[in-house]
C-alpha cells in the first residue's frame, strides 16, 4: 500500500494540475449562453465513489470552464453514496452530474421529468461502452471465478451498474445464486474503497469499473482502476482481473430536464471544447482518456431501465 507521503504527494499534484487549467479556462473560446436570466448559479453534484477532496482537486477546471461558459458561479457538490446524488437531483438541487447508467435508470424511475442524459463518452476504440471486472490480489492465490466459490466479494454501490447491478445479473449465468456462491457479499461504499478492502485483505474480490481497453499497467485508459493508479494509490501488479462482464453502456451526462435547450447545447459544445483544446483538463474530468463525448438519449439506456425495473420487480416477489 502507498504511504502517506506517496497519497499527500499525489494530492498535492492534482491540485497543481487544477490550478493549472485556470490560465485555460479564461481562454475559451467555445460556446456560450447568458444562465443567470434561469438561475443565479450553476449546481455540479458527483457520485460518491471516491474521496470527496479528490473528486474536487480533479473537477476544478471543470468548475471554471462552467462559469465562463453559462455566466453564473458553478458549486460543486459531492456524496458519501450514490443514492444521495440520486435524491438531490430528483429534488431539483443539481443541475449536472455524471451518473452511471444504473444511477440514471434509478433516477427515471423515480422522476422521468428530473433529468435528460445529454451526452456520454467515446473510448479510444469507437465503443461507447465500457467493463465490470471483479479484480483480487495478485498474491491471493485466486486464479479463476471457480476459485471465489466460498469467498467474499465486495460490490461498490447498490446504485451502481459497474458496481453491483450487471454483475449481479450476469454472473448468475455463471455461478448460479451469488449469495450463495461467494461465502459473503457486501457493500464496499463506492469503486475505490472495494478496491482498497482488497488490497487490505479486508474482501477477497470487488467488482469495479474500466474502459477495457489500453495498458493494463496503467489501469487501461480510463475508469477507477486509472484513477487509482494516476493517484498513486494502486500499483497494478499488485492486483488480477479473473472476470470481465459483457459491454455496458457509458453513463449518460445528465443535466436537470427543466433547464433550456440552449443550456444541454452550450454544455455539449464546451465539452467538446475542452477536450479538443484542453486536453489536460479533459483527461482530469473524464476519469481518462477519451476520444470523443457523443450525444446520448434516453433511448439509449432503456435496457438498463428494464433490467433495474426487473431488479426491483424481483426483490419485492423475495
Amino acid at each position: 500500500m502507498p504511504s502517506l507521503i506517496a497519497r499527500a504527494a499525489a494530492a498535492v499534484a492534482a491540485s497543481a494540475l487544477a490550478t493549472a487549467a485556470l490560465a485555460d479556462a479564461a481562454n475559451y473560446a467555445g460556446p456560450t449562453m447568458d444562465l443567470s436570466s434561469t438561475q443565479p448559479e450553476f449546481r455540479i453534484g458527483f457520485l460518491g465513489d471516491e474521496a470527496a477532496q479528490d473528486i474536487i482537486a480533479r473537477n476544478e477546471c471543470l468548475q471554471d470552464y462552467v462559469e465562463v461558459a453559462f455566466g453564473v458561479p458553478a458549486k460543486l457538490f459531492t456524496f458519501k453514496d450514490y443514492a444521495g446524488t440520486m435524491e438531490s437531483f430528483v429534488g431539483g438541487n443539481l443541475d449536472y452530474t455524471w451518473f452511471g447508467a444504473s444511477g440514471y435508470a434509478g433516477l427515471y424511475l423515480q422522476d422521468p421529468e428530473a433529468g435528460e442524459p445529454i451526452m456520454t463518452r467515446m473510448q479510444p476504440t469507437g465503443d461507447t461502452g465500457y467493463y465490470s471486472v471483479m479484480v483480487t490480489r495478485a498474491d491471493s492465490g485466486i486464479a479463476s471465478l471457480d476459485d471465489m466459490k466460498g469467498k467474499s466479494l465486495g460490490f461498490a454501490d447498490p446504485n451502481s451498474t459497474s458496481g453491483y447491478l450487471i454483475p449481479s445479473i450476469e454472473l448468475v449465468d455463471q455461478v448460479g445464486d451469488v449469495d450463495l456462491y461467494f461465502g459473503e457479499t457486501g457493500f464496499q461504499g463506492g469503486h475505490e474503497n472495494g478496491v482498497l478492502a482488497v488490497l487490505n485483505g479486508d474482501v477477497d474480490a470487488a467488482v469495479t469499473w474500466v474502459s477495457g481497453v489500453g495498458a493494463w499497467e496503467e489501469g487501461y485508459t480510463s475508469g477507477n482502476l486509472r484513477k487509482m493508479v494516476d493517484k498513486g494509490i494502486l500499483n497494478m501488479d499488485d492486483i488480477k482481473q479473473i472476470w470481465s462482464s459483457n459491454l455496458i453502456p457509458n453513463g449518460p451526462i445528465v443535466m436537470r430536464k427543466a433547464l433550456p435547450q440552449e443550456a444541454k447545447d452550450t454544455m455539449i459544445g464546451m465539452k467538446q471544447w475542452i477536450h479538443e483544446n484542453d486536453p489536460e483538463c479533459s483527461e482530469n474530468i473524464a476519469n481518462g482518456i477519451v476520444k470523443a463525448w457523443v450525444p446520448v438519449d434516453h433511448s439509449f439506456y432503456e435496457v438498463i431501465v428494464k433490467a433495474r425495473q426487473a431488479k426491483i420487480e424481483a426483490a419485492k416477489t423475495n
